[in-house]
């Protein structure tokens, strides 16, 4: 398993979320299929970044706590998105902090759901994260991790993200049952999306998503999701892992 030092200011990231955040059309599918497993509540998200897909549920109206482990993504979401109706919080969340109970005690068993895209792949402890989370959800909440599929694919953008690994949906699963979760769904996410990912990756060595290609793709994304569901969502870049608490 790779090693990685935390950077406080991670611009590998930020460029990539910035590149992803033009990509209207692919940040509303996201969302959608978040939203289609949700149960009636609040809601966390974990690791918001920028806020590519917390725009879409502020838009909606839901009541939602926005988080993120990096100050400056905090500010940012601060920012865009502090005059916003169902906005509860924005708060500076790690998911795997030493004293995690004492640190976020006013958090602990209050949400109804809780997600986390592309997240849990840069914890080196997963198991420790989802343990988290079950703590800051009510009985019978309901968590959605959406993380990068098949180890086979782990490549420059992976080394640049800081990614630990790659999962399975048998993997992810394990996550969940030994964080004491019951698995309700597993399924995959964004088939097309792995052919460019491992031509620029892994064939080209590039680090970052090129943005013609984001763009292109974006564009395309009415047909792609005919296909993931043609296939259904067998096989995918990500996979996606729905449970209870």
């Amino acid at each position: 398993m790779p090693k990685f030092a935390y950077k406080e200011l991670d611009q590998e990231g930020m460029e990539t979320l910035q590149t992803i955040a033009a990509a209207d059309k692919f940040n509303r599918w996201m969302f959608e299929t978040v939203r289609a497993h949700l149960i009636p509540g609040n809601v966390l998200e974990v690791g918001s970044g920028i806020g590519n897909i917390s725009a879409h549920f502020l838009e909606e109206g839901y009541d939602i706590t926005l988080s993120d482990i990096r100050e400056n993504y905090c500010g940012f979401l601060e920012e865009h998105f502090r005059k916003a109706k169902t906005l509860r919080d924005i708060v500076k969340l790690d998911l795997v902090h030493p004293e995690f109970e004492r640190e976020y005690a006013p958090y602990l068993g209050q949400f109804d759901n809780l997600y986390a895209l592309n997240v849990v792949e840069h914890i080196e402890d997963d198991t420790l994260a989802l343990e988290n989370c079950r703590k800051l959800l009510r009985p019978g909440g309901r968590l959605i991790i959406l993380v990068p599929a098949y180890q086979w694919l782990y490549n420059n953008f992976d080394r640049a993200l800081y990614h630990y690994r790659r999962y399975t949906r048998r993997s992810l699963k394990a996550v969940f049952q030994q964080s004491g979760f019951r698995v309700r769904k597993a399924f995959h996410f964004n088939f097309i999306g792995i052919a460019g990912w491992f031509v620029s990756g892994t064939l080209l060595r590039k680090e970052l998503i090129p943005s013609g290609q984001m763009k292109l793709y974006n564009t395309l994304v009415p047909i792609f999701r005919l296909i993931d569901r043609m296939l259904l969502r067998q096989v995918g870049l990500s996979v996606i892992v729905v449970g209870d608490a």
